[in-house]
């Protein structure tokens, strides 16, 4: 009786870990990390040589030293966040993975996870379920990386595409569209950053994918 309880307990542990997060998601999730935090402190450099605010960053935390030089490192990054960002949404769509992931997302659900979250009482147990707060966070992200990047192209190019600066109602107010949408996609950084270390093993799962 013990011998069987032994081969079942080596049975057990022979069965590999879940998988999390697929290599496809973790190898474009860092690759969009390292974009995005390239694009985040050059465009402060590019902010401080125009302010829109009465305010301007520190150059500690901006990259490039001088406009120029922030324009050169944005642009770099401006092309593989898009096609890093356009192959995750491709494979989003084509493998399912957002439809499994990021939906249904309901007001209820939404406020009933928010609740338990603001308590401590939120679980993170299975963590191939996003629970209705982190459905709204990664989908409302999405939609904000869309936005900064197609009101960055009618700020960079604000003659040759018109018709996209003209839908943000000018130059001026695309500057502040993007301006916004930086903002949340910082504080959205933030607080992933803060539930990465609250539960550790979320980190783990998109470095391992177990």
């Amino acid at each position: 009786m013990s011998s069987l309880a032994v081969s079942d307990d080596r049975a057990e542990a022979k069965v590999p870990a879940k998988v999390i997060q697929p290599a496809w998601v973790r190898v474009l999730h860092w690759i969009n990390a390292v974009a995005m935090i390239v694009m985040i402190m050059s465009g402060w450099q590019i902010y401080n040589a125009s302010p829109l605010f009465s305010f301007t960053f520190s150059r500690s935390i901006t990259l490039g030293g001088w406009l120029g030089g922030a324009l050169l490192w944005h642009f770099a990054a401006m092309w593989l966040l898009m096609v890093n960002g356009l192959i995750y949404l491709i494979l989003g769509f084509v493998t399912g993975r957002f439809r499994r992931k990021l939906l249904p997302i309901t007001p209820g659900g939404v406020i009933s996870d928010t609740k338990a979250a603001l308590t401590f009482k939120l679980s993170h147990d299975d963590l191939s379920k996003y629970n209705s707060v982190q459905k709204l966070l990664y989908a409302g992200i999405i939609v904000v990386g869309v936005v900064i990047v197609l009101s960055g192209l009618s700020i960079w190019k604000p003659v040759q595409l018109q018709w996209l600066t003209a839908l943000f109602g000018g130059y001026d107010v695309a500057r502040y569209v993007h301006f916004i949408c930086m903002a949340l996609i910082v504080a959205f950084l933030v607080i992933h950053v803060a539930l990465a270390v609250l539960v550790p093993k979320s980190l783990r799962a998109m470095i391992i994918g177990r």
